[in-house]
């Protein structure tokens, strides 16, 4: 097949064509070498003249094939690359500095224990139902439901219960206590039995308090970190709201370019079109000469298998005139030497040896034999009869002085300016659709103009401005406010740190204090701090703790609900489902956002929908469902651009009857050759001729045999002379037998060659001449349909740069252009301030703060009984000998030290006190031992 879109010269196919036609010459020439070798032995002369005419052929078919390939390397330069893809390159993007994610730090470890501990406490899904159903009714329709809602709530109705309980409770029992102590019950008598085991308690209650105490401060800690957490993260409002309010005026000022930039690359459609436009002859004339191809090029290819039969034609009949020449010369000289031979055998035959009554009757009936074999020494094939080729040779030589190879040539070339052809035939539509593409230029351009882009952005970026005013005034409250927050935080948690400070500093005194030696009545000074300390912790504990569990109930319940109801709610997308329910904001609108944005509550956009588009960065249009206002697909209609070109282009009209495949002269040539004679030629002569032999007798065989009947005679002038024969013989055979076989071989080949080409040679010609008249008619008459299709395509091409334009823009519009993430980032944002930021730090704060209040329940308890183990008590239990031993009552005096007095008695002294009287003895102790157990 011929290469698509060569405008000139032959294709590749035909260059191939060109080496097929060559190599059978040359292997016809390698197969008859060995025989023209043996000719140019014996006839240089004759064998010059053959080598030249067949090496000139050679040459001749071989520059006709590097023609074929000078003409496809220029074929290859003209053709172009097929259309690609279009590349409109990225649409420059803005960079919005807003990250929105929050990362804690190391107190979200804190963060996750308050969600897991919320968890157990409202394992409960979101009440989506309960939730749209308060919503719709404004929350009159809570009488009815208020089971869900305490079903849902039962867990935070439970612990804020078990809080108001306990902020009850507690001040009650702490009043009731200090009354009972103040009767010198419940641990206030200042009297302190002594035990075995005292020591271990005392070890045990400081132990367990000071653990206690260590979980408090943990609390303490916690809330405190949260607080100042929370403090820290109020003062990232303010960078916040600057990078978004920056991402938004970033959306606003980059709109108009990205729009521009769109608008900007249908110059790339439109210089495509320009360079289609520009090569509309490789491109259009290209497909055009490849459909046409499939049939001309078989037509053309079989007329240069023609030219080149001519030629193989002329080369045979000259090999079979020359040869017929050499070897009726040949077989004159071999006749004339075998006779020669003959008549001097004969007379040696004549000796006297042969048939002398003397000689052997062996050696005479050798001669005899000798004699009658004789005969066949003479020439068996005839060539005087055979006629000469050389009218046929005259014929061929004159039909070959027109080069068919040249006439087919130009009908290549033909063929292959068909680019150029198209090119000149339309070069007027091509000029009107270069005027075309730039009116299409100018109204994209112009109906871009028609919608205020510009006037709503700027509109827009107004707004952000007066709106970021109003935020920056609300920063001085905002910061007043969190300070007052932090303040009472702050007061709250120094409440607990009071009591953790009496609990620390009484058992640090109590413990650096005490003395095992001494008795209940003579602890020392620091000791006794100790313990009043740490009642002091235990009264300040009943004045805080239930005001600090108030404040953990409220914050609990708020904080948590907030947490489950708010945030986790917007983490799953449950929270934006509410608000998307329809006729929920208004009961007139089906969905609330196109509802108020385009009055028209039907259309499927959503706040989640919206959300969710925008956390994808894609453009506005697609997210806000702007085709309602500005209907893309409608203004980008490829017919609405395209019309007045593809009508243009369907005027193209080519004519290609001007395309000539065979001139005149070409089928001329063809019939001349058909009418050459070669039919005329008696193959069968010949081919008789040339199987009979050189000889009647091979030379060397009789050669052979005649030298065996002479070795069987005497030894003397008849053998001598028959050897002379033999020699004779042998000579001939290898200087005119030799040769003239050769001679008759090539002979052989090249008539059979013109006996295969003579078969049915008129039919074969008229075959490739109605080959060609049938291309030539596809070209002339029925090529119209066939450029009508290629034209389609080309048009369709042209118009699929358009559709490639307009898709773009339809999918930069919607994932590109315009990019919304800050409006996502915002709803992120407040995500951040009121869930990561307050929530979060107000739950960490109220668990640590509820943890710390709910370890001073343990802690009074074992301060008050850790107190009387440092507390100087008034009273003792003392067990002494009675008979050893007289008892002691100690008392401490008003000055607060140790005194030792006698019962009645100024100096002290060893006195016996009976057993009954306990009340001297021991005034208040319960239980005193019996007498007899002293």
């Amino acid at each position: 097949m011929l290469k698509a879109g060569s405008p000139r010269g032959a294709p590749r196919n035909a260059r191939l064509t060109a080496v097929d036609i060559t190599a059978p010459v040359l292997r016809l020439i390698l197969r008859r070498s060995d025989h023209f070798l043996a000719l140019k032995s014996s006839f240089r002369h004759s064998w010059s003249r053959m080598d030249t005419m067949v090496w000139l052929g050679v040459f001749a078919i071989v520059s006709s094939g590097l023609v074929h390939g000078e003409l496809e390397s220029e074929t290859d330069s003209r053709r172009l690359p097929p259309p690609e893809k279009l590349d409109f390159g990225y649409v420059p993007a803005g960079v919005y500095e807003t990250l929105a994610h929050y990362e804690p730090g190391p107190i979200g470890i804190l963060f996750q224990l308050v969600h897991a501990f919320l968890h157990v406490v409202q394992p409960n899904p979101f009440p989506h139902d309960l939730a749209v159903t308060l919503a719709k009714d404004k929350f009159t329709a809570l009488q009815r439901e208020y089971q869900k809602v305490i079903y849902y709530e039962l867990g935070f109705v439970v612990c804020a219960a078990l809080g108001l309980l306990f902020t009850v409770l507690v001040p009650l029992v702490g009043l009731f206590f200090c009354l009972c102590r103040c009767c010198d019950n419940c641990g206030g008598e200042m009297h302190q039995r002594q035990r075995k085991n005292a020591d271990c308690q005392r070890g045990l209650l400081g132990t367990l308090l000071f653990s206690t105490s260590l979980v408090i401060t943990i609390g303490v800690l916690c809330a405190y970190a949260s607080n100042q957490t929370l403090s820290s993260q109020v003062k990232n409002i303010r960078r916040l709201v600057n990078t978004n309010m920056r991402d938004l005026h970033t959306f606003a000022n980059d709109t108009p370019m990205q729009i521009d930039y769109l608008i900007s690359q249908y110059a790339t459609a439109k210089n495509k079109v320009l360079y289609d436009l520009d090569n509309i002859g490789p491109l259009l004339g290209g497909r055009i000469h490849d459909q046409l191809d499939k049939e001309v090029h078989p037509a053309l290819n079989q007329v240069l298998n023609m030219a080149g039969a001519m030629r193989e034609t002329k080369e045979a009949l000259e090999n079979v005139s020359g040869s017929l020449v050499i070897l009726k010369d040949g077989a004159g000289k071999l006749n004339f030497n075998l006779s020669l031979v003959r008549t001097s055998i004969n007379r040696t035959l004549n000796d006297p040896g042969c048939h002398d009554e003397d000689s052997d009757a062996t050696t005479a009936q050798l001669c005899q034999n000798i004699r009658q074999s004789l005969s066949q020494l003479q020439i068996s094939a005839n060539f005087t009869r055979l006629p000469n080729v050389r009218p046929q040779l005259e014929k061929v030589n004159e039909v070959l002085k027109t080069d068919l190879s040249e006439v087919v040539q130009r009908g290549y070339s033909a063929l292959n300016d068909t680019p150029h052809l198209v090119i000149e035939q339309t070069r007027s539509v091509a000029d009107s659709v270069r005027i075309l593409l730039d009116g299409i230029g100018k109204n994209i351009t112009k109906f871009s103009k028609v919608f205020p882009v510009q006037s709503s952005l700027n509109n827009f970026t107004i707004f952000l401005s007066h709106a970021h005013a109003k935020i920056e005034d609300y920063y001085p409250d905002i910061d007043q406010m969190d300070f007052y927050r932090w303040a009472a935080c702050i007061g709250l948690c120094c409440m607990i740190v009071l009591v953790l400070a009496f609990n620390y500093l009484g058992l640090l005194c109590g413990t650096l204090g005490y003395d095992k030696h001494a008795s209940p009545t003579t602890r020392g000074c620091i000791s006794n701090t100790g313990g009043t300390m740490l009642m002091a912790g235990v009264g300040f504990s009943f004045i805080f703790s239930w005001v600090l569990m108030g404040v953990v109930t409220i914050l609990f319940v708020t904080g948590g609900n907030m947490e489950k109801l708010v945030c986790e709610a917007f983490h799953t997308r449950e929270l934006l489902k509410v608000v998307d329910t329809p006729y929920l904001i208004n009961r007139e609108w089906k969905n609330f956002l196109p509802g108020y944005m385009y009055n028209d509550s039907e259309l499927d956009l959503t706040v989640e929908s919206f959300y969710s588009t925008c956390k994808e960065n894609k453009g506005i249009y697609s997210a806000l469902r702007l085709d309602k206002v500005f209907n893309i697909t409608s203004f980008l209609n490829t017919s609405t651009f395209t019309k007045d070109v593809v009508d243009e282009l369907d005027t193209v009209k080519i004519d290609l009857r001007t395309i000539i495949l065979l001139e005149a002269e070409g089928k001329q040539n063809l019939l001349d050759f058909s009418e050459a004679g070669l039919s005329e030629i008696n193959h069968a002569d010949y081919l008789e001729e040339v199987n009979k032999g050189v000889t009647a007798v091979d030379l060397l065989s009789y050669a052979g045999e005649l030298e065996a009947q002479t070795d069987l005679m005497p030894r003397g002038h008849l053998q001598s002379s028959l050897k002379g024969h033999i020699g004779t013989l042998r000579q001939i055979h290898s200087q005119q037998v030799v040769s003239m076989e050769q001679g008759m071989s090539a002979l052989n080949q090249s008539m059979r060659y013109l006996e295969r080409t003579s078969s049915d040679l008129p039919n074969k010609v008229l075959a490739v001449l109605e080959a060609i008249e049938a291309a030539q008619f596809l070209i002339s008459q029925n090529a119209t349909n066939l450029v009508r299709q290629q034209s389609k395509k080309y048009t369709a091409t042209i118009v699929g740069y358009f559709n490639q334009y307009i898709e773009w823009v339809k999918m930069s519009l919607l994932e590109e252009v315009a990019q919304c993430k800050p409006f996502s980032n915002i709803m992120d944002t407040a995500e951040i301030l009121s869930c990561s930021f307050v929530a979060d730090s107000m739950n960490a704060f109220w668990m640590g703060l509820g943890c710390s209040t709910l370890f001073l329940l343990p802690s009074i308890i074992l301060a008050v009984k850790l107190a009387k183990y440092y507390r100087r008590m008034d009273t003792e239990d003392v067990y002494d000998d009675i008979e050893t031993f007289p008892m002691k009552t100690m008392e401490i005096g008003n000055n607060g030290y140790h005194c030792e007095r006698a019962q009645g008695i100024p100096n002290p002294m060893m006195t016996s006190i009976p057993s009954y009287d306990t009340m001297n003895r021991f005034p208040r102790a319960s239980a005193p031992p019996r007498h007899i157990d002293w």
